[in-house]
Order: C-alpha cells, then structure tokens, then sequence
C-alpha cells in the first residue's frame, strides 16, 4: 500500500486545541425534527420532547435552523426579525427553555444566522423600499437599470448576475423604477454591509442573542456579503454565468474584497473577550483552499472554521447539481486530501456530508436499495467522522434515512428546486429529464419529516405533515434503532464517542492512502505513538488490499461488520473498520 505524495504526515501546529476540536455538532431543521402541536410543522416543543434523543447520541452541540419570524418563502432563510419566534414554531419563552435543557444536558446551542439578505417582509426593506430618499435606502443594494435602457427591458438590470435561485438577481419595483439586489430568491433582498449602519445593527443582534446564552451561529452564506463594489459604488458584469452554485469563487460577490474586514470586525465588535467558548461556522459558497486558511486561522480572528463545497459538486455534471453524474472515488480523495493537507498546520475543517440543502447520502453515495443499507450508511460515517475536524451529523443521517421517492414536480416544495424547474422546461429541455434530476439533488430530500416511529406520519405529527413522510419509516425509524445495537444510530454513537475518548481521531496528523484505488478509501491518523489504521470499501464487491506493514493482529478499534475480520487484509462490500497500534520507537 502506497501513501500519497501530497497527503504525507502533516504535523499538527504547537497550539492548545479549541473545545470544538474533539466536539461533534447535529444540526435540526426545525420544520421537519418533530411536531408538538398538531399543525404539521415541526416546532420547538417537538424537539424539547426529543432532545434525550440527541442525548443518547452523544454529540456535543446542537445547530439550529433558523426559527425567526418569516414569511417562509425560503423555509425560514428569509428573515423577517431577528430578534424574535416565528409563531408557527413557539414562543421566545420556549426558546429560553430549550435554551437551558440543552445546556442542563451538557451540550451547546448554535443558532443559525442568516445576514446577507433579510425577508422583503422586514421593517428595515419595507422602509427601504419606502422611497429613494429613506434612511434606509442604503441599507440595502438599490440601482437603477443600465445606461441607455428603460427599466423593465430585458437585459436592464444593472448586472449580469445570475441567481443561486435561478434567473437574474436583480428585482424591479416598479414604484421607485430602481432594481434591488436578490442572490437568491426575489423575496431575499441582499444587505449593503459596505454601509456601515448595516453592520453595526447586525452586531447589535448578534450580541443580543450571545447575552440570551447562545453558544454561536453558524453564518449562512456569510462570504457573499463583501460585493466587488469600485470606488463609485458601482457594480460590474462578472463571467458569463456568475453565482453558479458551488462555483469557483470567481463571481463578483464570493470572497470579496472586504470580506476579511468585514469578518474581524465581527469578531472584535461581538465575540472578542467571550469567544473561547463559542462557535462560529461561515458557510461560504465557492471559498477556494486558500482562503480557507485566511478565514481559519485563530490568529487572525474570523470564524472558527468554514462550510466548504468542494466534496459535495463533485457528482454535479456540466449542467450544475441538477445534472447529477456517478462520484469517482479518487476524485473524493484528492478533494478530502487537499483540505485535510490544506489545513494541517493553520485553520480547521468542518466535516459533513448532510445537511438541509443536500440530498441523503446513503442514497447518493451508497447503497439505499436494502440490503446494504445500513452498511453503506455506517462505511459512510466511518469514512468522513476519522478525518480531521469537526463532523456534523443532519437529522436522521444517524438513522439512515434515504431520499424520498418523489414521483412528480407537484410533489416537490423547495424553491430551488421549483425555480430550476420552472426554467429549464420554459428553456426548452425535457420535463422528464428535468425531474430526474430533482429526484437526485433536490434539497427536498432533506426535509422529509424525521423518523421517529413506525406509526402514521413516523411519529413525527398527529396532523397532516407539510412534506410526506417517507414509506421506509416502518423499517427506518429511531425508535427501532435504539432498539438494535447493529444499527446506523448506535455506530454514530460509537464513532461520537470514538472521538471523545481516542485522542488520534480529533488531534492526529492524517495520511491519504491507496490513492488511486477506486473502491477503497484508506487512510492513517497518528498522534504520538498512537497510530490508526481506517479501511472503508465503498463498494458492492468483496475487497482485498494490500496493508503496510505491522497491521496483522492490531486491535480492532470499530466495525462495521459483526465479529472480528479474519484477515485484516479483505474487506466485505461496505464494511468500514478503524485499526489500532502503539508505534513505539517507530522511525
């Protein structure tokens, strides 16, 4: 077995690690975790009624989806005051009661946050909105059409700037005749954070949460909110197709420049002085390697680590993630191992394959037929939780829950998803194929209601729940989990506590292996005379591979596959397995 070239021992820097290093985060989509009153929709209640589930699971921190007031255009992305409870989902009281069960638990509550855009619906836009002269004009990015043209003509918006949303970002009202600037939906006006009122009310907010005993946010989209703006306040044209999802950082609002301005400011004006037991994740869309660093880095005071897009494109085919191809495993391991070489000695990862904007990953990695089910779905989890940094666990990834079979585009509730629709097929593309691609990479897939039992609706919900459940949950649910010890959910309990107790995991230095195999991803992680030994098939088929020397007869740290292996060296289709051994007087 030969290691990487680039992928060699990477030191780790002489530091104090942060709490969050050997931490593991679950993140609960409000709207889909569990309904306590009946209506459909998940809500606070719900998930205190849940929060022993979580409990049992071990993790350490929980991120919660936002739950301000909105108008739900886009699921609660579109924010209408941040300084409140969506009715639909509680009562700021109960939000201060599941604030003081999570921390009575021994667990810490991220909150997300989303300060790029607002909700059209918020008093700062409506005043905004009011008319050319408002205090608040400024506040947001307001432009009248191109030079030489009419507002309204195709082509007048101010630039050429495609929506992550689809269409153009920019939106006429008419009342004033000017355009506002929406990277996503037209109803999520974008922020002008060069405005530095802006950012002083943003800062205000946050701190208010952090007073509340907030332990964080995790910042959506917080690298677009620095626009390629010149000294006259103009916007430009960027490439031919700019804000293409998970892009290459090249459009005219990713990583800007005064993005890293904008986040040390941040730090000093709300976290500086009460950070050291905080969290702050930016999500950042596009973010190349490089500025993962930058942004990483302790000592130049931004976030604690990023949401990097890299892993999750790379079965996108040209048409973008609608247009899902196969993932070749070699591609996933250059990635993995840039980022893991990439911030080795600066700077930390954030490991995830779910969340609420991704499809499940038994389905789109593995194998969600049946038989190999919960085999993929812990291979999966082996493979992403022994790498360096900090994993996430989205609801219901610890049961193994799998997409849902949509069959027809009325099925589906998710503006991306819609929108993209809604396009292609006026584009002239095939409806049919269109709706393949749905079923693969809609966002949706996410968002079906958690699984809790195998009664009606899951026990998610005694109503009628806002997306349906899906058929598996007879099969796939927690409480027949908990039941099992051979299920997904006990072996991420394992693998949570695999990183609480096993030093190596959380702080060891990490070596890519077998890099051009396409069925086996292998890899070591050392941590003084610690040294672990992660084989995981990703495949169908029966494997032998070929181990360094002094692996025959280590300690089998956690499996996949009941029994002890009779050879080390061969691995059954999906099985996952984390070797041990004391490296002594080892050169």
């Amino acid at each position: 077995m030969t290691r990487t070239a680039h992928a060699a021992e990477h030191p780790l820097p002489q530091r104090n690690p942060a709490w969050w290093s050997d931490a593991v985060v679950y993140q609960i989509y409000p709207r889909s975790f569990a309904d306590s009153d009946g209506d459909g929709l998940g809500d606070l209640g719900g998930i205190l009624a849940h929060l022993d589930h979580l409990e049992a699971l071990g993790v350490d921190v929980v991120w919660l989806s936002p739950v301000y007031p909105s108008p739900q255009d886009d699921n609660g992305y579109d924010i209408s005051d941040y300084q409140g409870i969506d009715p639909a989902f509680g009562t700021l009281e109960q939000f201060d009661e599941l604030l003081a069960q999570v921390h009575r638990r021994g667990m810490k509550l991220v909150m997300d946050l989303v300060v790029n855009h607002t909700s059209d619906e918020h008093p700062w836009f409506v005043e905004s909105r009011s008319s050319k002269d408002n205090p608040k004009r400024d506040w947001y990015w307001w432009r009248p059409a191109r030079p030489g043209m009419e507002p309204g003509q195709p082509g007048a918006e101010p630039t050429n700037w495609h929506s992550f949303f689809s269409g153009p970002t920019w939106e006429l009202d008419e009342a004033s005749g000017e355009y506002y600037l929406h990277l996503f939906a037209r109803k999520q006006p974008d922020l002008n954070w060069e405005n530095p009122e802006v950012r002083r009310a943003v800062h205000a907010m946050m701190r208010w949460w952090l007073d509340r005993g907030v332990d964080g946010f995790r910042m959506d989209v917080i690298n677009l909110v620095s626009k390629d703006v010149d000294a006259d306040g103009n916007l430009h044209d960027g490439p031919p197709l700019p804000g293409t999802p998970y892009g290459d950082g090249s459009a005219s609002y990713m990583n800007g420049p005064r993005i890293h301005e904008f986040l040390q400011e941040m730090h000093r004006e709300v976290f500086a002085g009460r950070d050291a037991q905080l969290l702050t994740v930016g999500e950042m869309p596009g973010v190349t390697l490089e500025e993962a660093r930058l942004f990483t880095d302790p000592a130049r005071g931004e976030v604690d680590m990023v949401f990097q897009f890299e892993h999750v494109s790379l079965d996108h085919g040209p048409g973008g993630r609608f247009d899902p191809h196969h993932l070749r495993l070699t591609d996933l391991k250059a990635s993995f191992g840039r980022w893991q070489a990439g911030l080795a000695d600066v700077g930390w990862n954030s490991l995830y394959w779910n969340n609420h904007d991704q499809p499940r990953v038994v389905s789109r990695f593995g194998d969600d037929s049946g038989e190999f089910r919960v085999r993929s779905a812990t291979c999966l989890g082996t493979l992403l939780h022994l790498h360096r940094g900090t994993p996430y666990v989205y609801q219901g990834e610890e049961l193994g829950m799998t997409n849902y079979p949509f069959t027809s585009v009325e099925e589906f509730r998710d503006i991306e998803s819609l929108n993209h629709y809604r396009q292609a097929v006026q584009q002239g593309a095939d409806s049919q194929a269109v709706l393949a691609g749905l079923r693969e990479q809609s966002r949706d897939h996410a968002r079906t209601p958690m699984q809790w039992d195998a009664t009606e609706h899951a026990g998610f919900t005694t109503g009628t729940p806002w997306l349906p459940v899906n058929p598996n949950h007879d099969v796939v649910n927690a409480e027949a989990a908990r039941a099992d010890e051979g299920s997904v959910f006990h072996h991420y309990r394992r693998l949570v506590d695999l990183r609480h107790t096993v030093p190596a995991v959380a702080h060891g230095d990490f070596t890519m292996l077998l890099p051009d195999d396409e069925r086996v991803y292998a890899f070591t992680r050392r941590l003084d005379e610690e040294e672990l030994l992660v084989l995981c098939n990703v495949s169908g088929e029966q494997v032998r591979v070929e181990l360094p020397d002094g692996w025959a007869g280590s300690e089998l740290l956690l499996g996949n596959v009941a029994g002890d292996p009779a050879d080390v060296a061969e691995l059954r289709p999906w099985e996952a397995r984390v070797h041990r051994r004391t490296t002594a007087g080892a050169a």
